[in-house]
């Protein structure tokens, strides 16, 4: 087995010295990435579908056949996938990174997953002399364009602190929680507040729609009160203008609340709102919408409510 290089010999990534491996171009990945670019950090990059890449393939970045092939041609690997499975196969495929993953590299999966799979590749990166790092975000694709995210960072010390400067490309708040796996469930609270955020909103706009409220003029005022948050901010404008375009998507919100959902019964915990929440996702899923943004969850409310708007609009 190879053993890990000493945490005292990763070097602090540079854009002149330190060469990137970009896997994942998706809602938040290729803005995400795009970031990188700009601070003029070499990449080479991977997805499966490489007409999503073409943007910033065109300004001077490299393609890669494979995730072995980018790990084997970087120095930090940097991962922004969809599901745990998407995860596993990356990292453990016989043409994933680790099966690239050389002494000194690290490896930073920024997707949501289990705790548990995050662990898992660092014990595997470890047993290749390598370091490994989960650091999910939150902030959706307007955090991903205007690199504000949320990171929330687990994994061995020495190795977060020489790749800060690419999660600072990213990022406005950047915690770092401790071991690996605490990243990930550092986001599952996040994801626990969010989903009943979630409700509170479009059950407000539902509420304010039937009281024959000007919805807008009612958001002006309760967004400077204690239910300020940021999902008043930004997605409860795109409601009222019947835009559910994906800044997230459903489909991996329901992921998130699953896993979250999972690891509470493993813990003997009761989340009733969690809960709900997922039901009502679920639902949302159902109706045909798993592809539309997180803030599509109006559309299951309406349905229960039997309420059809008939036009975007701000007012009843």
């Amino acid at each position: 087995m190879t053993r890990p290089l000493p945490e005292h010999s990763l070097r602090l990534v540079t854009p002149a010295e330190t060469h990137v491996g970009w896997i994942g171009t998706g809602v938040m990945g290729a803005s995400m990435c795009q970031h990188l670019h700009t601070k003029q950090y070499r990449l080479t990059l991977y997805t499966r579908n490489r007409s999503k890449a073409s943007p910033i393939l065109a300004k001077g970045a490299t393609w890669a056949d494979s995730p072995r092939a980018v790990a084997e041609q970087t120095e930090v690997v940097m991962t922004m996938v969809g599901f745990p499975r998407d995860v596993r196969d990356v990292y453990f495929g016989e043409q994933g990174v680790l099966a690239g993953a050389r002494p000194g590299m690290v490896l930073i999966d920024m997707t949501t997953t289990e705790p548990s799979l995050a662990q898992e590749i660092a014990r595997a990166a470890q047993s290749r002399g390598a370091f490994a790092v989960d650091a999910p975000v939150s902030g959706g694709d307007v955090g991903a364009r205007n690199a504000t995210l949320s990171i929330m960072v687990g994994g061995a010390t020495k190795a977060v602190q020489a790749i800060m400067p690419l999660l600072e490309c990213l990022g406005k708040k950047i915690v770092y929680q401790g071991d690996a796996g605490l990243g990930q469930h550092t986001k599952l609270c996040n994801q626990i507040v969010i989903a009943g955020t979630m409700i509170g909103v479009c059950e407000s706009l539902l509420y304010g729609y039937k009281a024959g409220l000007q919805l807008d003029r009612m958001l002006e005022s309760i967004r400077g009160g204690a239910a300020a948050c940021w999902t008043l901010d930004n997605l409860a404008p795109r409601i009222l203008a019947r835009n559910f375009d994906p800044g997230f998507f459903v489909e991996h919100f329901i992921k998130d609340m699953g896993i979250a959902l999972e690891e509470a019964r493993r813990r003997q915990l009761s989340l009733p709102g969690l809960t709900l929440a997922h039901q009502l996702y679920e639902r949302v899923q159902a109706l045909g919408h798993g592809r539309a943004g997180t803030h599509a969850l109006m559309l299951a409310l309406e349905e229960l409510s039997h309420i059809n708007p008939t036009k975007p609009s701000a007012s009843t």
